[in-house]
């Protein structure tokens, strides 16, 4: 009988014959945290007793989330995670250097990998075909000290794609359309596998949008078959060598099949205050927008910048509308600097802010105001995820965020492209 994606990376790495259903123990590629829950996975780490992980060059801290610090107490965070990194012999990457999802996406993720990190969002490096998802802060801790952790093998919805992106559609417009479809607990613990034309066609940006999201429909994992598109990406990259194609066995077992045909899709956008709340973007037309924010682990990359920017071009933002600016990492800030994004950006009026999470999770550099409503291109718009409960969030492709900081209202990216 076939196996799954998460089925064949899971009997891989425990070295069992793992089927859905399954406990297995299995062998760690990378964990990392960052500083919003890494403080607490670090200090439970001390209370086991443990000196030093297993293999401290696969451990890796950020400091990303709320980078640079907006206060005294998280500045102290901060130094308690360098100084946890420099005697455990932990990698650091620290403040400008951008969010932990991109960069391990960038630098260390591969196809067959094990990644756990103390952050929902682990979930990203899935679109390079690594099993990778977010546990609690003890979970890390254990698996960070003894170098692997067990699993309950997931059962896994097969979602297939077929047709092209039509004009202004995206791939964050597939996510959140699948999402209003499964519902925010419809995969509860499932992988969800990404096959078909549409997805096989896709670029690597795109790929690691929709993992990013899987983890809104309750999603254990999203995982993409690894191919010639993730061979490019990790040879450009520096790591081609660690390339291997894993595709999902023709006569696997799926609990459930979703047909998607791509082509039939428009602009979507997520209403408050949860990401199922799905509705295309012209039905919202006419909404007030105060903030647009441009970026993040989910949309925050050069494509998404360039996207933003060829819309923006010799134009300017709305007058009541401010527009923030947050890249993914540093070498995507870099490379949209020289490629002239950011000039386009800056020139409409947009605040460019440092590399990282920032307005996402609304500590700072973006926080809404009372009656405030942001259209964002992150992947959460619960009630007081950007720092104010009676602020409003609707969730959209950069190609709306553009359109929408134009106009100054929810606009359908195509009336403006």
């Amino acid at each position: 009988m076939g196996k799954t994606l998460a089925e064949k990376i899971l009997s891989q790495k425990s070295g069992q014959d793992a089927r859905a259903g399954d406990i297995v123990i299995a062998r760690v590629d990378l964990v990392f945290l960052q500083d919003t829950t890494g403080p607490l996975t670090a200090r439970q780490f001390q209370a086991t007793g443990f000196q030093k992980p297993a293999n401290p060059k696969a451990c890796r801290i950020f400091i990303d989330h709320a980078a640079p610090s907006p206060s005294r107490e998280l500045a102290d965070d901060h130094i308690f995670l360098r100084h946890f990194a420099r005697e455990t012999g932990c990698g650091l990457s620290d403040v400008g250097e951008g969010v932990c999802h991109q960069l391990v996406a960038e630098l260390w993720a591969n196809p067959g990998d094990v990644i756990v990190g103390a952050d929902s969002h682990t979930v990203t490096a899935g679109g390079v075909g690594a099993f990778a998802t977010g546990m609690g802060s003890s979970d890390v801790a254990i698996a960070m000290a003894l170098g692997q952790t067990w699993f309950r093998v997931p059962e896994t919805f097969k979602i297939a794609g077929e047709g092209d992106m039509a004009r202004g559609v995206t791939a964050k417009d597939i996510i959140l359309y699948l999402i209003g479809q499964l519902g925010a607990d419809g995969a509860t613990y499932k992988s969800l596998e990404f096959v078909g034309s549409a997805f096989s066609k896709m670029n690597m940006e795109g790929r690691l949008t929709i993992a990013n999201m899987a983890i809104e429909a309750g999603a254990k994992v999203g995982l993409f078959p690894s191919d010639r598109v993730t061979r490019d990406f990790l040879k450009a990259g520096g790591r081609g060598a660690r390339y291997q194609p894993i595709q999902p066995d023709a006569d696997a077992t799926y609990e459930r099949v979703v047909e998607v045909d791509i082509s039939r899709l428009e602009p979507m956008v997520a209403r408050p205050h949860t990401v199922d709340n799905v509705v295309p973007a012209r039905e919202l037309k006419g909404t007030r927008i105060e903030q647009v924010l441009l970026g993040t682990c989910t949309n925050g990359r050069l494509g998404d910048l360039a996207l933003a920017a060829s819309i923006l071009k010799g134009k300017k933002c709305h007058p009541e509308t401010r527009l923030v600016v947050a890249p993914a990492s540093r070498a995507v800030f870099k490379a949209a600097i020289e490629a002239g994004y950011i000039t386009d950006l800056l020139d409409a009026g947009a605040a460019i802010v440092t590399a990282g999470c920032g307005p996402c999770l609304g500590l700072h550099q973006g926080a809404l105001g009372k009656g405030e409503s942001c259209l964002s291109t992150s992947n959460r718009n619960f009630k007081g995820r950007m720092g104010n409960p009676e602020g409003f969030i609707y969730l959209a492709s950069p190609a709306t965020a553009a359109a929408t900081a134009l106009r100054g209202e929810i606009t359908d990216p195509r009336e403006v492209i």
